[in-house]
């Protein structure tokens, strides 16, 4: 199957959603302007061999009570950072991208994504010799007494309270506290 059939419900999706949603922040609406510009190329867009750049997706962990965020030391890149990576063939939506990522790398089962962004960010990477980062990103809830396990692609999980995360962290991981936050008490209150 052609890449392009494989990615068309994510990449329509992916269109779709960033269509319609209302950014967190200036650098979080030009973002999403770029990738739905990025997303002009059609299905492709959605894979990582694209190397002017593709879509990825991400995930902000919180504990029921926000209290709590959980973060991974990154093996590659030995920073803490939201789990999350590249979108997969299977994925029919950006926000179940972010989930399967969450679940895989946390090893948490149980865990409950907002459909609705929290932020997009545009980012270098080594993908394909170099590449650009897409990056659209979620609130996740973990429910009450999670358990997490390190996987293969991280070299620790740890929960952290939101305003004291770890050092070293990746750029844009602070950003996406405050979004997740607001996401956990709009979803209490409703």
């Amino acid at each position: 199957m052609p890449e392009t059939e494989t990615y068309a419900d994510l990449h329509a999706d992916a269109t779709t959603v960033l269509s319609r949603w209302t950014a967190t922040s200036p650098a979080a609406a030009a973002n999403r302007d770029r990738t739905l510009a990025l997303l002009a190329a059609g299905p492709v867009a959605m894979s990582r061999a694209h190397r002017p750049g593709h879509v990825t997706a991400s995930a902000l962990v919180l504990d029921p009570a926000g209290d709590r965020v959980l973060l991974c030391l990154h093996g590659k890149f030995r920073k803490w950072v939201q789990l999350g990576g590249h979108c997969e063939p299977g994925d029919r939506t950006l926000a179940a991208a972010a989930l399967r990522e969450a679940t895989e790398e946390s090893g948490i089962a149980g865990l409950v994504v907002d459909p609705t962004p929290i932020d997009v960010d545009i980012h270098p990477v080594s993908c394909q010799g170099g590449s650009l980062h897409y990056d659209v990103r979620f609130a996740v809830l973990a429910p009450a007494g999670a358990t997490e396990r390190v996987s293969a692609e991280s070299e620790a999980l740890g929960w952290f309270p939101p305003d004291r995360l770890p050092e070293p962290l990746a750029d844009g991981t602070v950003q996406l506290v405050a979004p997740a936050l607001a996401t956990l008490a709009r979803r209490t209150a409703d």
